[in-house]
């Protein structure tokens, strides 16, 4: 709908509904003192600040909390601003002795699925609506009864928004799954396009060399022979059949080193390049030296997969806006540098999926650096050697 995504609907519509509620709290606190003398009070004058402030908060709080709402991961940061948030819609409710503060709370609500979790988030839910519960008891002198079925009916309402957020939630997390598993599909296809490509340019070589090579060559010693054994004008046939032979095989042999060299092995670049196409709020520049190209699919595909698990790493863990990939060829090595804007951490614990790329690298003979400091981001540095020396790659097949 008109290009915005459904977060994005979500932000702008409780905008919204805040500048909304502006409306009824200027028009009550404004409105009925035009020509009273008594507006000037220093009392009132604290209220009537007291009340802007807080609804001015409510709206700071809101806008930057809701400014990567289901990108980035929430932080202890954004709960403490969840928590304002909610005190600020509260205190517009006793300010202003109106039940403006349970609207707040409802746009509130559509927030609270995004930055905790559902038994904590029902749970801030209730009581920031019961706390109302004092204000329709004590300023409106409503009967207790009636005071709670309000701030039940709002309690009501509240809920009706958080369930539909928290159902736009998990939409938007199958969608990111989504995303991911395409791209990781799209990637390891032309990983295997490569291989494919590769191993039958082998095939076809190594078919010319053994079948058409030797029998060309058991026919260039026939002829040889032939000629030894025969006279006259049918010696000079044989000798002309047995030079064409040579100059057959020596076909044969240059058109299979130009088979061998024109394979050039698998393009990373083409392999990962699907990895770094539109990720959500985090922009990468990566950047693959041209030409390179690995002769090993087992090689590529770690490559493929670390250059996978340092992005998810990125988008899940350390929240970053910006990753920087590196990838070339030094020596008989291929490395690969990555680095992040994200929070860093001072000591590191190794997860699953560092873990997993600690083994691929090890059993590749390679090398993995990992560096890392609170707010200085992730830096990893791996380096593969470029050829296997220990056993060839299985014909026709990704590892």
């Amino acid at each position: 709908m008109f290009g915005l995504s459904h977060t994005r609907l979500l932000r702008y519509a409780g905008l919204f509904t805040w500048a909304m509620v502006g409306v009824p709290l200027v028009y009550s606190q404004y409105v009925p003192a035009y020509g009273s003398e008594d507006f000037a009070l220093d009392a009132e004058r604290g209220l009537i600040l007291g009340l802007f402030v807080c609804y001015f908060g409510f709206g700071a709080c809101y806008w930057w909390l809701t400014r990567g709402l289901g990108y980035a991961r929430p932080t202890w940061t954004d709960r403490v601003l969840l928590l304002a948030l909610t005190v600020a819609a509260l205190a517009v409710s006793y300010f202003n002795a109106s039940g403006l503060g349970s609207i707040l709370l409802m746009v509130a609500a559509g927030v609270i699925p995004w930055l905790l979790p559902p038994a904590s988030g029902v749970l801030l839910l209730l009581v920031s609506q019961l706390a109302v519960l004092p204000i329709y008891y004590g300023m409106f002198h409503m009967p207790l009864f009636e005071a709670l079925m309000q701030s039940l009916l709002y309690g009501g309402f509240s809920l009706f928004i958080y369930v539909t957020s928290l159902v736009a939630r998990q939409q938007a997390q199958a969608r990111e799954e989504q995303r991911r598993l395409n791209a990781e599909l799209r990637a390891t296809r032309a990983l295997l396009a490569e291989s494919a490509r590769v191993n039958e340019r082998t095939r076809i070589s190594r078919e010319l060399h053994d079948l058409l090579g030797h029998h060309l060559t058991a026919l260039s010693l026939n002829l040889e022979v032939a000629g030894h054994m025969t006279e006259g004008r049918a010696q000079e046939h044989v000798r002309q059949a047995h030079t064409l032979a040579k100059l057959l095989l020596t076909d044969v042999r240059e058109a299979v080193s130009q088979l061998r060299d024109a394979s050039g092995g698998i393009d990373l670049a083409a392999a990962l390049r699907p990895l770094a196409d539109h990720v959500p709020a985090l922009d990468i520049d990566l950047q693959v030296e041209s030409p390179l190209a690995v002769d090993d699919p087992e090689r590529a595909h770690v490559i493929l997969r670390c250059t996978q698990e340092i992005i998810t790493n990125a988008v899940r863990h350390a929240g970053a806006r910006h990753l920087w990939i590196r990838i070339w060829r030094e020596a008989e090595a291929i490395v690969l540098d990555a680095r992040d804007d994200g929070r860093g951490a001072d000591g590191l614990v190794p997860g699953n999926g560092l873990r997993g790329m600690h083994e691929r690298v090890r059993q590749c003979g390679g090398t993995l650096e990992i560096q890392t400091r609170q707010g200085d981001g992730f830096r990893l540095r791996l380096s593969i050697p470029a050829a296997t020396l220990a056993r060839p790659v299985t014909e026709g097949a990704l590892p």
